[in-house]
């Protein structure tokens, strides 16, 4: 019974070693998917040709930046809606939207007969106003006599006063209603006012037309002054304790954003909008032509320098929404012979602020990038190489 137990199972550790057999082919089959490389190798004449240059890190003083939008826009002096004080029918005007004008200029005129009744009204006081000082004065001597009653006098006070507020209160009137006061002492009575233009600027509304009747509530043009215009910034709440009064500002504006344009934060708002922005207002450095109101603007705030470790642009290389740097492998020197070539390996890095040509780069914390030679110059020649030879593999 032994020798047949024996028997029996060396035969069956010999058909699990046949299946095993069998099996490792198929096994074979199903290979893991390889890793993406991240190494290249040049020859001499291939890294001659590429001109690659080696480099280290450094230390760097680069401004940290806050990144805003906004738009350009006008002080509340600098943005005038126009109306016709004392409401009336508009009989002349020659404006069109885009018209430069300048303070002072007429900008239309108003027909209105209530204009006849209150320039009557204005005579006629002046003229109470004359005789009320002249019987003042007559009572004043009667009074120093003895003659009049001391109430006498006190009532010839009153009316001059009386009469001196109304002539006031019409005068200002007439004022506003725009009708000319030197015109109207001579004598002549109008029925048409003008409306002048309190600031210069550019005519950015027309709201009306020849025979058009205007209430006193209605705006009958807008004019804005584009010489003092300011950027207005939406900034994160989040960024907010970031920002200074002073920090310089970088924008470009939405039709000329190839130039770059200077400003300072001046006034910070102390209200969060319902998006979780807060307003920055800017001051412009200078007086930038071609700027039009509510024109978009892309802005960086600097927010102060501080030391950290940079590379030059052209050292960092960005692919498939990636940054990465390429260092030279076990450090080999550039005195080899071309068949040992050079190798390189590709680094993924984070990249940071950047300034003047250089960037701020973050490694992992078990890299230590003290004495590493990294490639500065030709970064991209690397990259385009090692994704050719992925593509031919």
């Amino acid at each position: 019974m032994k020798n047949i137990l024996i028997v029996l199972m060396l035969f069956a550790g010999f058909s699990s070693c046949d299946k095993k057999a069998e099996e490792k082919p198929e096994a074979a089959l199903e290979t893991p998917e390889e890793a993406e490389s991240s190494t290249v190798e040049l020859t001499k004449a291939q890294y001659e040709t590429a001109k690659i240059e080696l480099g280290t890190t450094s230390v760097r003083n680069i401004s940290e930046v806050v990144t805003a939008n906004g738009v350009i826009d006008i002080p509340p002096q600098n943005l005038v809606s126009i109306s016709a004080p004392m409401g009336g029918f508009v009989r002349k005007t020659e404006l069109l939207q885009g018209m430069n004008v300048k303070k002072g200029q007429v900008l239309a005129t108003i027909e209105n007969p209530d204009f006849i009744q209150i320039q009557q009204d204005f005579l006629e006081t002046e003229s109470k106003l004359e005789y009320a000082q002249l019987e003042f004065a007559r009572q004043n001597e009667l009074s120093k006599e003895n003659v009049n009653a001391q109430k006498v006098l006190q009532q010839a006070a009153s009316e001059v006063k009386t009469q001196r507020a109304r002539l006031s209160g019409l005068r200002e009137r007439l004022l506003t209603a725009g009708i000319n006061l030197k015109i109207l002492e001579k004598g002549t009575i109008v029925n048409s006012a003008t409306i002048t233009s309190p600031i210069s600027g550019s005519v950015t509304t027309v709201n009306v037309n020849l025979g058009k009747y205007v209430n006193p509530t209605d705006v009958m043009f807008e004019i804005v002054d584009t010489d003092h215009l300011h950027v207005e910034l939406s900034v994160f709440e989040q960024d907010i304790p970031k920002i200074k009064l002073g920090q310089l500002v970088r924008f470009t504006v939405s039709n000329n954003p190839g130039r770059e344009h200077l400003a300072k934060v001046y006034l910070i708002n102390q209200k969060i909008n319902e998006d979780r922005t807060v307003r920055v207002h800017c001051h412009l450095n200078h007086d930038a032509a071609g700027f039009l109101p509510q024109n978009f603007v892309k802005a960086i705030i600097e927010t102060g320098a501080n030391p950290v470790t940079a590379l030059p642009d052209q050292a960092i290389v960005d692919f498939e929404g990636k940054s990465y740097i390429f260092i030279q492998k076990n450090n080999r020197p550039t005195g080899h012979n071309e068949a040992s070539g050079l190798t390189f390996d590709m680094l993924e890095v984070v990249r940071g602020v950047s300034e003047n040509g250089y960037s701020q780069v973050k490694f992992s914390e078990d890299f230590e990038s003290d004495h590493v030679k990294i490639v500065i110059k030709g970064a991209y020649s690397l990259l385009s190489k090692l994704k050719n030879e992925e593509e031919e593999e």
